[in-house]
C-alpha cells in the first residue's frame, strides 16, 4: 500500500509539472496576443494654453476614454510660432509628431515641409461627409482642390460697442456703424473731452494686429498677396500696398489724430480691458474673446456686437477666417495614420465642436454642432454671436476672403504692424510705410520661394 501511494504522489507531482508547464505556455501566449492588441499610440501637439488648453486636455481625455484601442498623448507645445520652430527641428530628426494644431498662417509652410498627409486623401479613402462643415471655414485649408487640413478652433473679427454710451450720445444702439465713414463719425460723438478739450474718453480703442488689417483689405475684396493671394500659384510679391491698403491707415491714423481714437498698441488685451472698463465705446476684437468680454462686463453695460466696417462703395469683401487647424504629419505607419484620422474627426464631431464653442467662445466647425441642446443654451444667453454667425455666412468665397498664403506671414504681419505704428504716430504716409513694408516682405518671400524645392 506504501509503495503505491508513494507512486500516485510521484504521478500527481508529474501531471501537476506539466499542468504549470501549460498553463506557463498559455500564459505566454496570452501575453504575445495582448502584445498584439496594445492601443496604437499617436502624439498630439497643442498650441493653446489657458481655458482653451483645458478645453482641448478634456477632448484628449473623452477621446482615450471612449477608444481604448488608440492612446493620445497631448504635449504642449507653447505658443504657435514656438510650435513651428519646433516641428521644424522634428522635421530634420524625422521625430515628428502625428497631428499637430497649426495656426492659419502656417498653411504655405506646412504645404512646402512635404511632411504633412492632406486629410483629403481620408476623407476620399472613406467617402467622408463634409457637407456640414462651413464652407468658408473649409475654404481657407482648400488648396489646389485639396483640403489639406481639418479646422479646429476658428474665430474672426467684430465690432463691439457699448451699447449705453451709443443711447446717451443719441446713436441707434440697435443700429452699429457699418462703414469706415460711419465708425469714423460715430466715434466723434462718442468721444468726450474736458473744458479744455482733451479727450478723457475715446470714442474707439483698437489694437495694432496684422490680423486686422488683413480683414480690412478683405472687406474692401483686397488681395494680400499676388497670383491669387498665392492660392493660384506661389506669392512672389504682396499686394498690400495699394490704395485699399493706404484707405485704412489713412482711416485709422484720422481717428488718432483727431482723437476719437486711442492708440494703445500691439496687445488687443489691452484694448479688451479698456472697452470692458468702460474707458471706450468701441472695439474691434475677436469672435473667441466674447465670453470674456461678456463676463469682465458683467451687466454693468450692455454690449452690442457688429459686423466688421468697410469703406463705403467697397463690394463683394467679408471677414477672413482665423485659428488653427489640425494637420496629419507623414512618415508614420498605417496604424499611427488611420488612429489619426480617427482622433481628427472626434475632435471635429458635432457634440465635440459644440462643447469647444461653450468652453473657448471659437465657432463650431460643422453647422450640426448648433443641433446641440447645450450649444442652444449657450447661444442663448450670449445673442451677440449670432452677429458672428451671420458676419460668416454673409462672407462670399473669393480670394481675397479665402486669405493669403505666405511663407513668411508672420514676418509680413511684424512688418505691416511696423507700419501702422509709423503710421498712427505721423512719422510716415501710408504710402511710404506700406511700401517699406512691401519691400522688406518680398525679399524674405524671395528667399523663402528659392528655399522651397520645387
Amino acid at each position: 500500500m506504501q509503495k503505491k501511494s508513494l507512486w500516485k504522489r510521484i504521478a500527481g507531482l508529474l501531471l501537476l509539472g506539466v499542468m504549470v508547464m501549460s498553463i506557463t505556455g498559455c500564459g505566454d501566449s496570452s501575453n504575445e496576443a495582448g502584445k498584439g492588441k496594445e492601443p496604437t499610440k499617436i502624439v498630439f501637439w497643442y498650441a493653446v494654453g489657458g481655458k482653451v488648453g483645458e478645453a482641448t486636455k478634456t477632448l484628449v481625455k473623452e477621446f482615450n476614454d471612449t477608444h481604448p484601442d488608440i492612446k493620445v498623448e497631448a504635449v504642449f507645445q507653447g505658443d504657435y510660432d514656438s510650435a513651428i520652430n519646433k516641428l521644424k527641428q522634428s522635421i530634420a530628426s524625422k521625430s515628428t509628431p502625428n497631428v499637430m494644431q497649426v495656426y492659419d498662417i502656417g498653411t504655405r509652410f506646412m504645404i512646402d515641409s512635404k511632411a504633412v498627409v492632406p486629410v483629403q486623401k481620408w476623407i476620399d479613402k472613406e467617402n467622408f461627409d463634409t457637407s456640414s462643415y462651413e464652407k468658408n471655414i473649409l475654404t481657407y485649408y482648400t488648396v489646389d482642390n485639396k483640403l489639406y487640413s481639418m479646422p479646429f478652433n476658428t474665430s474672426t473679427p467684430l465690432l463691439y460697442y457699448n451699447k449705453d454710451m451709443f443711447k446717451a450720445a443719441g446713436l441707434d444702439p440697435d443700429n452699429p456703424p457699418k462703414t469706415f465713414e460711419e465708425v469714423a463719425a460715430d466715434a466723434q460723438k462718442l468721444t468726450q473731452r474736458d473744458s479744455s478739450g482733451k479727450v478723457t474718453r475715446p470714442g474707439m480703442a483698437m489694437a495694432i494686429y496684422g490680423w486686422f488689417f488683413e480683414q480690412f483689405l478683405a472687406e474692401q475684396n483686397a488681395q494680400y498677396a499676388n497670383n491669387g493671394n498665392g492660392r493660384d500659384a506661389m506669392a512672389t510679391a504682396v499686394s498690400f500696398n495699394s490704395p485699399q491698403g493706404e484707405k485704412v491707415l489713412n482711416w485709422w491714423a484720422d481717428m488718432v489724430k483727431n482723437g476719437s481714437a486711442v492708440n494703445m498698441g500691439r496687445k488687443t488685451e489691452d484694448t479688451m480691458k479698456a472697452f470692458v472698463s468702460g474707458q471706450t465705446a468701441m472695439t474691434i476684437d475677436s469672435t473667441g474673446v466674447l465670453g470674456d468680454i461678456m463676463d469682465g462686463v458683467n451687466g454693468k453695460f450692455e454690449v452690442g456686437t457688429g459686423f466688421m466696417p468697410h469703406p463705403e462703395g467697397s463690394a463683394n469683401g467679408g471677414v477672413i477666417i482665423g485659428g488653427a487647424s489640425l494637420w496629419m504629419l507623414s512618415g508614420h505607419s498605417d496604424a499611427e495614420e488611420k488612429a489619426s484620422w480617427e482622433f481628427i474627426k472626434f475632435m471635429t464631431a458635432p457634440k465635440q465642436q459644440a462643447f469647444w464653442h461653450i468652453k473657448t467662445g471659437y465657432f463650431p466647425v460643422t453647422t450640426a454642432a448648433y443641433d446641440d441642446d447645450e450649444l442652444k443654451k449657450y447661444d442663448a444667453k450670449y445673442p451677440q454671436f449670432k452677429i458672428a454667425i451671420e458676419q460668416l455666412h454673409n462672407t462670399p468665397i473669393n480670394r481675397s476672403t479665402q486669405g493669403g498664403l505666405l511663407g513668411v506671414f508672420t514676418q509680413a504681419r511684424q512688418e505691416i504692424e511696423n507700419a501702422i505704428e509709423h503710421v498712427l504716430a505721423g512719422q510716415a504716409s501710408s504710402q511710404d510705410a506700406l511700401q517699406k513694408a512691401a519691400d522688406t516682405v518680398n525679399d524674405a518671400v524671395a528667399r523663402y520661394n528659392s528655399s522651397v524645392e520645387k
